[in-house]
């Protein structure tokens, strides 16, 4: 198991580092918002070399296979690589607090308590017990359809993608792309550019909106479009465990 180049509190003064208020700001507005250089070359280096291992992972997904789009990933096993549970651990109390007031701006009673070690005891306890973050691979020609990570019941509703390969060095194509369908209207799509080791903080199924008559709620998917070339590799990280 790599202890990495990311230890616990190290990934805590990044986290801390960043403009949380406009970071809330841009998850308002869009649905979405980036952590510039969350990690730094060496450590996305790193994470994306063991994808070639079988140590470590509960299982492996071919997307072809189920209709997914083309590509493959798979799910660490407990426990997590020691970078991986840093950004788990380090991103969720700030993500609790938006997830929190969206529900009280949604009229929903579910509230998310301040550790993530909290959150997962409540999963487990409906049987969610398999860990969610993976590591995702793509080729030439490989792509993600626009999709929902919902795993059970309890589903933490932000979730971070990180990008571990370089775009114009590495692949080429190969961007996240997230759409959001409103009530009577066409879908919008937001694609959105990210560098090697940049973040993107996405709703994971919904997110308020204000309206001329309130709040209501907006659905969102995600994906990745086409690589043209090279290969691409990212870290998702998914704070609800799965059934």
């Amino acid at each position: 198991m790599m202890d990495g180049p990311l230890a616990e509190n190290d990934g805590n003064a990044i986290i801390a580092s960043y403009d949380w208020s406009a970071l809330s700001a841009e998850l308002d507005a869009y649905g979405c918002a980036v952590l510039p250089n969350l990690l730094d070359p060496a450590a996305c280096r790193d994470l994306a070399s063991l994808y070639a291992q079988e140590q470590g992972f509960r299982s492996r997904v071919v997307m072809g296979r189920h209709g997914f789009g083309r590509g493959e990933y798979k799910y660490w096993a407990y426990p997590l690589p020691a970078p991986v549970q840093a950004l788990r651990s380090g991103l969720y109390p700030r993500l609790a607090v938006i997830a929190n007031r969206w529900n009280q701006r949604l009229g929903l009673e579910v509230r998310y308590p301040g550790t993530h070690a909290d959150f997962l005891a409540l999963c487990h306890e409906t049987g969610q017990g398999r860990p969610t973050p993976l590591l995702l691979q793509y080729g030439p020609g490989d792509y993600n359809c626009l999709h929902q990570d919902l795993y059970g019941e309890k589903v933490f509703p932000l979730q971070v993608a990180v990008l571990l390969s370089e775009p114009g060095r590495d692949f080429t194509g190969g961007e996240f792309v997230i759409t959001e369908q409103r009530p009577r209207l066409q879908s919008r799509a937001e694609v959105v550019p990210l560098r090697q080791g940049d973040a993107v903080i996405f709703a994971v199924q919904h997110r308020p909106v204000a309206g001329s008559r309130g709040t209501y709620r907006v659905t969102l998917r995600h994906g990745v479009s086409r690589v043209r070339s090279g290969h691409r590799h990212t870290l998702g990280i998914i704070f609800h465990d799965a059934l």
